[in-house]
């Protein structure tokens, strides 16, 4: 069973990545300057990929924000929804849930 602060760290090191991801990202999106029509279609195919991977990252930042807000407000582990309590087992495989399992199917 983690702990709280074990859970904090966990979104804590999250986040950070994904900040990394999408800086990463923005930079390579922002590097493309071919010239010639073939690279630039092969690296426009290329930023639809990344512009969807930077969308997924900026959700997941928004929720496990949105995690760590519910933490220190001491409502983590609590389904937003019904007000019941949220498994272990599903707060190890999505620890920015803000759902119970019934409430989330």
């Amino acid at each position: 069973m983690a702990t709280l602060a074990e859970r904090k760290t966990q979104l804590e090191r999250r986040l950070g990545t994904l900040q990394a991801r999408l800086t990463a990202i923005e930079a390579e999106l922002d590097s493309h300057q071919a010239q010639d029509w073939e690279e630039l279609a092969v690296e426009r195919e290329t930023d639809e990929v990344l512009e969807g991977m930077g969308l997924s990252g900026q959700q997941e930042i928004r929720m496990i924000e949105a995690a760590l807000g519910r933490i220190a407000a001491g409502d983590y582990g609590t389904c937003t929804k019904c007000g019941a309590e949220i498994g272990e087992a599903r707060l190890n495989v999505l620890p920015f849930t803000p759902f119970c399992r019934n409430c989330a199917t």
